[in-house]
């Protein structure tokens, strides 16, 4: 593929600042883009490699000046590096169609539109959208639904009655509506409470390998829209997370727990159940939430500190080791002195 500078500057709303007729025929790092490719800059410290890249064209943000490169000037370059790199290197799913080795279920209803692999699964009642992609070893469960342009890779498993939304990508091994882990008299009887709720995934949402979504015990686990879940996050029974919200790998987060929008949370986070997380809120990699976190609020530890409180305590814990030592001292100077004192009421 080959495109001018002119050409992709109007795919992405930037301006050119030099030759905007020079052709484009690859996108890389600029550390190693040669006289044909594109490659961008938004972090500062690499602002030094303007000067000594090869790159025929650069994304750029604005006020960046540089008068022998040709720069594309767009308000984020990473963004506007993302949407080219679906230009240049588009996912191909292979022919629109359906294997004669998938097994669809009669009641199932498949658009003409969408690819389903062979050793897919299709249950009774199950509605699979126009463009859908269903790669081999997805299982598909009864009165399910699939959105339009949604794509599930290999071994995916959807149970009965769960909702996917359009546009929605499921990576390998994730699992969608199994049993929320409700139980009666936990560690004596383990009584099973039935769960018969469902899974709503609402469109543009993302989540990585193995992740797993538990169906609700009643009413439904809602994840909405253009949320990010990264690989190996648990969302247990009833939980809602805000639209636009991204939380990376090994997260588990407990039973009716409601996280607000544009929440970030870093990975290995472990929530407690019936807690709210408000808007906009960041949480550290590692964190232990245990009560609710207003909106805004940025913090991490475990538990949880809003971050100054959390900056504070983890610039104690290098020093304990020293305190530690200071403190012995001080207890054997205060023995000492204690002895001192006991010998001279004994001599009285």
């Amino acid at each position: 593929m080959k495109k001018s500078i002119l050409e992709i500057a109007a795919m992405i709303g930037g301006a050119v600042l030099g030759d905007e007729k020079t052709m484009i025929s690859d996108i890389r790092p600029i550390d190693e883009a040669g006289e044909n490719d594109l490659t961008f800059i938004a972090n500062p410290k690499y602002f030094k490699l303007l000067k000594t890249t090869r790159a025929a064209g650069i994304l750029a943000p604005p006020g960046t000046v540089e008068p022998d490169k040709n720069l594309i000037i767009v308000a984020d370059p990473y963004s506007a590096f993302g949407k080219l790199l679906a230009v240049f290197y588009p996912v191909d799913h292979g022919p629109a169609g359906i294997s004669p080795d998938a097994y669809i279920e009669e009641g199932a209803w498949v658009s003409p539109e969408a690819t389903v692999f062979p050793r897919a699964f299709i249950g009774r009642g199950a509605r699979i959208g126009k463009g859908v992609v269903i790669y081999p070893g997805a299982f598909i469960g009864r009165n399910a639904s699939i959105g339009e342009d949604s794509i599930l890779y290999a071994n995916v498993s959807i149970y009965q009655n769960c909702i996917i939304g359009k546009r929605v990508i499921l990576h390998s091994g994730v699992v969608i509506g199994a049993d929320g882990f409700g139980f009666a008299a936990p560690g004596a009887g383990n009584t099973k409470i039935p769960q018969v709720g469902i899974v709503q995934i609402d469109d543009d949402v993302e989540l990585g390998a193995n992740t797993t979504v538990d169906r609700a015990t009643m009413g439904k686990t809602w994840i909405q829209r253009k949320v990010k879940i990264d690989n190996l996050v648990q969302v247990a029974h009833n939980v809602v997370i805000g639209e636009n919200s991204a939380i990376a790998a090994q997260t588990g987060i407990s039973g009716s727990t409601k996280i607000g929008r544009s929440v970030m949370i870093g990975g290995q986070v472990g929530i407690v159940g019936h807690i709210s997380i408000g808007d906009r809120v960041m949480i550290g990699a590692s964190s232990g939430v245990h009560k609710n976190i207003p909106e805004g609020l940025v913090g991490g530890g475990a538990p949880f500190l809003p971050y100054q409180e959390f900056l504070r305590v983890e610039s104690c814990k290098v020093k304990l080791p020293g305190m530690r030592t200071k403190l012995m001292q001080l207890i054997k100077r205060v023995e000492q002195l204690e002895a001192k004192i006991k010998a001279g009421e004994d001599k009285k």
